[in-house]
């Protein structure tokens, strides 16, 4: 929606406004030092300020986008595309091939190539395999001693991933490198994103050197599963067939890096988002008993006392509230950002083409101006009788629109049936040394959450 685009023939458009600029900048910095301290707190505050909001990250005026019906209009209008300050970020891990940051005819093209893996009708195919890593991670705890959860969560969240979309076999040394990995590399970008040192990052201070060793480390873990598979000869029915055999506009098979970014982009952020999105959940099953309970009781009476299996999830309807409403609280993606491609506007402000855009669904989705006890962890919010009563976009865990995570029912499924699994087997309670504070970095996550399983 271009500023020509919106005016009326023969009526007079009020001139678009200037956002106005956020307070507490520093000289250099800019907000990147709010940003860097408190970050949740510092976007969570913003709306106050405005619908839209003018940031200054070192020499870069950036607009911080505060209200959801604006945010739903920039994820759904040609006039933004994914890019800015933290696709640029992320472009160190992800690349610029995959279907992540392309944008136009790439960008639809790869939806094109990965889509049927995803369609609702070919979900029910990987039941099997989530049902028993699941279950898998139950059996391998063992009551009374202490889970270290966040290596526990990608070690879940990286084997239904590769099990399931890559056929890959020998995961846990792999889960356990990319856990490391992702936690030095996802710090590190966030840094980048905020404040923007450029040529600083080069120098070989300790936290570069780790953060190199880390991402280096990432790109070769792909490059294994890629020659596995190349080296195998075999082709079966999953998501690396379809891009080692996928053609370009040209009809030529597309390129070995952009086969190795399509990669990167299923593996890492999708594990990354699901793995800090179980730390979440098991962090609510210990500090929630009663939903713990409610979901132990819901499975139960599902099942009949047999193990909770793939085609119980839809009727799970508790245990299923129980994951949106983590997810709506801890989102594991907090920030977000496009970019301008014209001069437009946005809820009556001028934006200049090229401008950055940046907004939170963390802030969003805590907003007491949409949320009745907005701090409140309460599942039943999601019932049909009262999610009527969320604004539109409010609640978007998965985005909107074109750049939609075509990946939302698979990773739905499988976190429902995770909680079911878990809190049907165990009740938890953190032990000494558990630090369940929010870790900020690209993503959410507990700095360090450790638990004991209680067997029920």
């Amino acid at each position: 929606m271009t500023v020509e685009s919106v005016k009326p023939a023969g009526l007079q458009v009020p001139e678009l406004r200037e956002p106005p600029l956020a307070g507490g900048g520093v000289p250099l910095l800019g907000h990147g030092w709010k940003l860097v301290r408190d970050p949740l707190a510092f976007m969570s505050r913003l709306r106050d300020h405005g619908d839209v909001v003018r940031l200054k990250l070192g020499p870069k005026t950036v607009y911080a986008v505060t209200a959801p019906a604006l945010t739903g209009a920039l994820a759904l209008s040609p006039d933004y595309k994914i890019d800015g300050p933290l696709w640029e970020s992320l472009e160190g891990l992800l690349g610029k091939e995959g279907v992540a940051t392309a944008n136009g005819p790439t960008h639809r093209r790869q939806r094109r190539t990965i889509q049927p893996a995803f369609r609702l009708d070919a979900i029910p195919a990987y039941g099997p395999i989530m049902e028993e890593e699941a279950h898998a991670l139950t059996e391998r705890w063992q009551p009374g001693e202490t889970v270290e959860c966040t290596s526990e969560s990608f070690r879940v969240a990286v084997r239904i991933a590769a099990r399931c979309l890559l056929r890959g076999d020998f995961m846990d040394e792999r889960a356990e490198r990319l856990c490391v990995a992702l936690a030095t590399v996802f710090r590190g970008m966030y840094r980048r994103m905020v404040v923007p040192l450029g040529p600083l990052y080069r120098l070989p201070f300790p936290a570069n050197r780790e953060f190199n060793r880390a991402l280096a480390d990432l790109h070769l873990l792909v490059d294994e599963i890629v020659a596995e598979r190349r080296a195998s000869g075999q082709r079966p029915d999953d998501l690396l067939t379809a891009l080692l055999e996928a053609k370009d506009e040209n009809g030529d098979p597309i390129g070995e890096q952009e086969i190795h970014d399509q990669v990167v982009a299923i593996l890492t952020p999708g594990s990354e988002t699901v793995a800090s999105t179980i730390m979440w959940l098991l962090q609510v099953l210990a500090e929630h008993p009663e939903h713990a309970d409610k979901v132990r009781a819901e499975v139960e009476s599902v099942t009949g006392g047999r193990p909770v299996g793939f085609e119980d999830v839809r009727k799970l309807t508790h245990t299923n509230n129980v994951v949106v409403e983590a997810m709506r609280l801890r989102p594991a993606v907090w920030i977000l950002t496009r970019r301008a491609v014209t001069d437009t506007e946005l809820g009556g402000y001028r934006i200049p083409a090229g401008a950055d855009i940046v907004y939170s669904p963390y802030a969003i989705q805590r907003d007491a101006r949409s949320y009745a006890h907005n701090l409140e962890f309460d599942p039943d919010r999601w019932l049909p009788e009262r999610v009527k009563d969320v604004p539109k976009h409010a609640m978007s865990p998965f985005s909107v629109g074109n750049r939609k995570c075509p990946s939302d029912h698979f990773s739905m499924a499988q976190l429902s049936l995770i909680t079911a699994a878990v809190a049907t087997k165990y009740r938890f309670e953190q032990v000494t040394g558990s630090n369940d504070t929010t870790r900020v970095g690209i993503t959410l996550r507990p700095h360090k959450l450790l638990l004991r399983p209680l067997e029920r």
